[in-house]
Order: structure tokens, then C-alpha cells, then sequence
């Protein structure tokens, strides 16, 4: 699959507020109550997530969503 660089940059910075979480993708996909392979899915890019679910995922790593916006501006 083709991706912008702005579409790269979220899947590494969904990865990176997991990892800066301390948080495992199956331990992240307990907190949202999905499957391990949502998590997998999300940060490989074969699956994209909507708003809320990108919400969601922020919360679950003890992060603002404007905090992720700001790392896509860079």
C-alpha cells in the first residue's frame, strides 16, 4: 500500500505512544477491548482508524489527541 508521509507519521506515532505507554499491543488491545490484531492492524497501516477510535487509543496510552495532532503538524 502507498501512504502519504503524514499517514506514515501516525501509524509510527500510534506505535511509539504505545511503546512510551509501556504498553504491549496485547495489553493495549485489553484496554480497548479489541482484539491483539486491531492494535497490530492500526499501527501497520491495514487498517485506519476514525476519530473516535483514534480518541480512544490516545486515552488508553495516557495521551491528549492534541498531543497527537501536534506530532502530525512536525
Amino acid at each position: 500500500m502507498d501512504y502519504s508521509p503524514r499517514q506514515k507519521r501516525f501509524r509510527a506515532l500510534l506505535r511509539q505512544m504505545r511503546i512510551d505507554a509501556g504498553l504491549t499491543q496485547v495489553e493495549l488491545a485489553e484496554k480497548l477491548e479489541k482484539p491483539q490484531s486491531y492494535v497490530s492492524k492500526a499501527e501497520l497501516g491495514e487498517r485506519r482508524l476514525d476519530f473516535v477510535e483514534t480518541l480512544f487509543y490516545c486515552e488508553a496510552c495516557g495521551v491528549e489527541i492534541g498531543q497527537l495532532v501536534e506530532g502530525l503538524k512536525e
